[in-house]
């Protein structure tokens, strides 16, 4: 049973793990299990060369941050289980716990963030009836989104990045996975607004 499960590891997905699992020495978070299923086959990050994003060298690929990104969250995070080489087919939810089962396991977690892309071509069982056209992509391109609110679908599920409903660029995709976290952390908090910073003492 995990306390939350992210679903894709894309910029929006592995930044909402850092941010969670730079939380492992709050009272409140410590004894959390996290949980990210990092397919990126389908990222739009695989073919991305950035020259505009504050704090990356120009000329930084997205493949060397898919990389980079789930390594850092190896080295910092190890606590954060990460699920490789699976891919999600399904998500449902029994007296509020959410059973996401892959092409090769079944997982159960309380919360649930998808962060894949916003493809049409997304087909997780479950998802449908939340499924729109996306409003802040070009009508030809034939994007979507999951409906939600401040990133909230329903209950305890969650949606990041495109998905959510915002434009296709990084610094976007990342700050909204970086969102959803201090969210579910903010939960975790009973309520009381939080977020993680490290600092140079």
């Amino acid at each position: 049973m995990f306390d939350v499960l992210i679903i894709g590891g894309g910029a929006a997905g592995l930044s909402c793990a850092l941010v969670l699992g730079s939380a492992k020495d709050k009272p409140f978070a410590k004894d959390k299990r996290i949980g990210i299923i990092a397919h990126q086959k389908a990222s739009h990050l695989q073919d991305a060369l950035f020259n505009n994003v504050l704090g990356l060298a120009p000329g930084t690929t997205g493949a060397s941050i898919l990389e980079s990104g789930k390594s850092q969250l190896t080295t910092l995070y190890s606590h954060v289980q990460q699920i490789d080489k699976e891919k999600v087919l399904e998500i449902s939810k029994t007296n509020g716990t959410f059973s996401v089962r892959t092409n090769k396991n079944l997982y159960h977690s309380k919360i649930v963030v998808i962060a894949v892309g916003y493809t049409n071509l997304m087909r997780i069982k479950g998802l449908e009836r939340y499924i729109a056209p996306h409003p802040r992509a070009a009508i030809e391109k034939n994007r979507i989104w999951l409906k939600n609110t401040n990133h909230i679908i329903e209950d305890n599920l969650y949606v990041a990045g495109t998905l959510a409903g915002w434009r296709s660029q990084f610094a976007i995709a990342s700050g909204s996975g970086a969102h959803v976290a201090t969210d579910i952390l903010t939960l975790w908090n009973d309520g009381r607004h939080t977020k993680v910073h490290d600092k140079i003492k």
